[in-house]
Protein backbone atom coordinates (compact mmCIF):
# COMPACT_ATOMS: atom_id res chain seq x y z
CA UNK A 1 0.00 0.00 0.00
CA UNK A 2 1.19 3.39 -0.96
CA UNK A 3 -0.23 6.90 0.61
CA UNK A 4 -1.14 9.02 -1.71
CA UNK A 5 -1.60 12.97 -1.22
CA UNK A 6 -4.59 13.96 -3.32
CA UNK A 7 -6.27 17.37 -3.42
CA UNK A 8 -9.79 17.07 -3.19
CA UNK A 9 -11.61 19.04 -6.67
CA UNK A 10 -15.07 19.96 -7.21
CA UNK A 11 -17.05 17.26 -7.69
CA UNK A 12 -15.31 14.54 -6.23
CA UNK A 13 -17.00 12.21 -3.35
CA UNK A 14 -15.25 9.85 -1.24
CA UNK A 15 -16.89 6.84 -2.88
CA UNK A 16 -15.32 7.67 -5.99
CA UNK A 17 -12.05 8.40 -4.59
CA UNK A 18 -12.10 5.26 -2.76
CA UNK A 19 -13.19 3.46 -5.76
CA UNK A 20 -9.97 4.95 -8.14
CA UNK A 21 -7.92 4.27 -5.29
CA UNK A 22 -8.94 0.99 -4.91
CA UNK A 23 -9.18 1.79 -1.21
CA UNK A 24 -12.06 2.23 1.04
CA UNK A 25 -14.15 5.25 2.33
CA UNK A 26 -13.14 4.20 6.15
CA UNK A 27 -9.50 3.80 5.11
CA UNK A 28 -9.78 7.48 3.76
CA UNK A 29 -11.46 8.90 7.07
CA UNK A 30 -9.44 7.07 9.52
CA UNK A 31 -6.25 8.18 7.49
CA UNK A 32 -7.75 11.97 7.90
CA UNK A 33 -9.25 11.78 10.92
CA UNK A 34 -12.32 12.77 9.25
CA UNK A 35 -15.92 12.45 11.61
CA UNK A 36 -18.63 13.24 8.87
CA UNK A 37 -18.02 11.76 5.52
CA UNK A 38 -19.97 14.48 3.68
CA UNK A 39 -17.80 17.33 5.48
CA UNK A 40 -14.95 17.13 2.91
CA UNK A 41 -14.21 20.19 -0.05
CA UNK A 42 -12.74 21.14 -2.92
CA UNK A 43 -9.63 21.97 -2.36
CA UNK A 44 -8.69 19.78 0.99
CA UNK A 45 -5.80 17.72 0.64
CA UNK A 46 -6.45 13.89 1.79
CA UNK A 47 -3.87 11.25 2.63
CA UNK A 48 -4.94 8.00 0.33
CA UNK A 49 -4.16 4.29 0.92
CA UNK A 50 -4.16 4.01 -2.16
CA UNK A 51 -4.14 0.17 -3.70
CA UNK A 52 -2.65 1.99 -7.23
CA UNK A 53 0.33 3.85 -7.83
CA UNK A 54 -0.20 8.03 -8.19
CA UNK A 55 1.18 7.14 -11.57
CA UNK A 56 -2.02 5.29 -12.90
CA UNK A 57 -4.61 8.23 -12.77
CA UNK A 58 -4.90 11.52 -14.43
CA UNK A 59 -7.26 14.62 -12.89
CA UNK A 60 -9.08 15.95 -15.91
CA UNK A 61 -8.41 19.70 -16.31
CA UNK A 62 -10.38 22.44 -17.90
CA UNK A 63 -10.82 22.17 -21.40
CA UNK A 64 -9.74 18.68 -21.78
CA UNK A 65 -11.19 15.86 -24.22
CA UNK A 66 -10.81 12.63 -23.26
CA UNK A 67 -9.17 12.44 -27.39
CA UNK A 68 -6.57 15.10 -25.76
CA UNK A 69 -6.07 12.87 -22.33
CA UNK A 70 -5.17 9.98 -24.22
CA UNK A 71 -2.40 11.81 -26.61
CA UNK A 72 -0.60 12.42 -23.59
CA UNK A 73 0.28 8.92 -22.51
CA UNK A 74 -0.25 6.96 -25.84
CA UNK A 75 -3.54 5.36 -25.71
CA UNK A 76 -6.69 5.70 -27.32
CA UNK A 77 -10.04 7.04 -26.12
CA UNK A 78 -11.49 3.76 -26.57
CA UNK A 79 -9.24 2.30 -23.81
CA UNK A 80 -9.92 4.84 -21.36
CA UNK A 81 -13.53 4.99 -21.77
CA UNK A 82 -13.65 0.89 -21.33
CA UNK A 83 -10.88 1.00 -18.35
CA UNK A 84 -13.31 3.60 -16.50
CA UNK A 85 -16.26 2.82 -17.23
CA UNK A 86 -17.62 5.60 -18.83
CA UNK A 87 -20.61 5.81 -20.11
CA UNK A 88 -20.19 8.72 -22.02
CA UNK A 89 -16.57 9.23 -23.53
CA UNK A 90 -17.73 12.86 -24.61
CA UNK A 91 -18.51 13.97 -21.06
CA UNK A 92 -15.85 14.29 -18.91
CA UNK A 93 -15.45 17.01 -15.89
CA UNK A 94 -12.55 18.75 -14.45
CA UNK A 95 -11.59 17.39 -11.37
CA UNK A 96 -12.64 13.80 -12.11
CA UNK A 97 -10.03 10.99 -11.60
CA UNK A 98 -9.03 9.02 -14.58
CA UNK A 99 -7.16 5.58 -14.95
CA UNK A 100 -4.58 5.62 -17.58
CA UNK A 101 -2.56 2.82 -16.96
Amino acid sequence: MELVQYTVRQGNTLFGIAQFFDTTVQDILFYNNIQNPSQIYAGQTLTIPAGTSQEDYYVVRPNETLWSIAQKYNTTPQKLTAMNSLGNPNVIYPGQILRIR
